[in-house]
């Protein structure tokens, strides 16, 4: 915990009660308000909890007027754009870049613990063909502590170490055999001499009956979408993964906990609304049309993947999304696909708008890998499990930290009551 440096008052029923204030290494300082309830017998009132500071954290920074994203210290860009993810993943576990030694026995750790357990083959057949991937996802990650006992005890460290290694190896295989069963087309074991990404194309993309090589521009921009989306705070999946976790859930349940908050369209599902704007203007002639009653602010409609509600300047992630954006199209055109052809107008379109640059309305990260995934050929039904695929680390890093804490309460949201107080029953003859 930071050390005190203020106090604030607060007076309440003519009484005045001392709250320690705290100052982060950055964002606003903390007013500390545990002991407020016993000394005064009030709640606070945060619905969202978009003011309150709900634990203490070493993992990621956001600055969203300055478009500040830090993972450990070290901004997104540089991340996104000299590095790669699992050299991310050992940052946001361990908190410091790994050495080449150290990051050649990590990477050798997670490559030997992609494939899953045969029987969990099953769990996937039990679904419904039509199933959404989420759905089938939350199912067999929250079933993985059926059949790995050995790291379920959250009270050893070991066992901890265990799960984190199977959840970040295992997860793209999960997700591209919910793809492969949505489709009808045969499981895709993954392969120990391709690297992360390009080990998860292959095992979506690639039949039995024909080879598939992987494109390394492909797989360089998969790895920036798994990059780029590895951790983003407390958001609310975060929230979700920490609070489930606050009450003693193994590693796998905890996961699917925020699997399934994550599904949510507030949350996980803005690329996919992205691509379902671009299929509703539908044509490059249309787009005027659809950018004026996005001006207009009489009209609800808004423009999707535009903007951000944390980053109130520019999305830190976005340039680095574009770059593989413009990439992508470049080796695979847009000739073919209306989608796109509206995608790139609309982005010039909207740059080259002065309201949408005063409003700080830029494209975001949303914006360009939802690009880039319909260009790979991904269905927007993938779009948000490749999301968790990619998340899963930075849900497993605040787990991992919060039971390092020594303070890990479980939680217990407070309420504002405004029902009826106690009544007598009442006979059902007599009412």
């Amino acid at each position: 915990m930071a050390d005190k440096t203020d106090t604030a008052k607060l007076t309440l029923k003519g009484k005045t009660y001392d709250l320690p204030v705290y100052s982060p290494t950055g964002g606003p300082d903390v007013i500390d308000i545990r002991k407020l309830y016993a000394q005064a017998d009030v709640f606070t009132y945060d619905p969202g909890f978009t003011s309150t500071a709900a634990c203490d954290s070493t993992i990621t920074f956001i600055d969203g007027d300055e478009g500040i994203l830090l993972h450990r210290g070290y901004p997104i860009d540089q991340l996104a754009s000299q590095s790669h993810y699992l050299e991310v993943c050992y940052l946001l576990l361990y908190g410091e870049l790994p050495s080449s030694e150290d990051l050649e026995k990590f990477e050798s750790l997670v490559t030997n613990h992609t494939m899953i357990h045969e029987q969990m083959h099953n769990f996937f057949r039990g679904f419904r063909r039509d199933a959404h991937p989420m759905a089938t996802m939350v199912g067999v990650v929250g079933a993985m502590s059926a059949f790995y006992h050995d790291s379920t005890d959250i009270n050893d460290p070991h066992q901890r170490e265990v799960a984190t290694i199977r959840l970040i190896a295992k997860m793209p295989t999960v997700a591209a055999m919910a793809y492969k069963y949505s489709i009808g087309q045969p499981f895709v074991y993954p392969r120990n001499d391709l690297d992360y990404a390009a080990n998860f194309l292959h095992m979506c993309f690639a039949v039995p009956a024909a080879e598939y090589n992987v494109d390394p521009i492909l797989a360089r921009a998969m790895d920036r979408i798994f990059t780029l989306h590895a951790d983003h705070e407390q958001n609310a999946s975060t929230s979700t993964v920490r609070l489930a976790s606050s009450s003693g859930a193994n590693p796998f349940a905890c996961i699917a906990a925020g699997i399934a908050c994550l599904w949510g369209p507030a949350h996980g599902g803005a690329n996919q609304a992205c691509l379902e704007m671009l299929k509703e203007i539908g044509t490059v002639d249309r787009i005027p049309e659809f950018i004026a009653r996005a001006k207009d602010k009489n009209d609800p409609y808004r423009l999707m993947g535009f903007g951000h509600r944390v980053y109130k300047n520019f999305d830190p992630r976005a340039t680095v999304m574009k770059q593989s954006a413009d990439e992508v199209l470049d080796l695979l055109g847009v000739e073919n696909n209306p989608i796109l052809q509206v995608a790139k107008e609309l982005e010039k379109q909207a740059l080259a708008d002065p309201y949408f640059a005063d409003k700080k309305l830029f494209p975001n990260v949303d914006f360009y890998s939802g690009i880039i995934l319909e260009a790979m050929g991904f269905p927007t039904s993938m779009f948000t499990p490749i999301f968790a695929l990619a998340r899963t680390v930075g849900w497993i890093s605040q787990w991992s930290e919060q039971l390092a804490d020594p303070q890990l309460k479980i939680g217990r949201p407070r309420q504002l009551y405004l029902g009826e107080m106690q009544r007598d029953y009442v006979d059902i003859e007599k009412r």
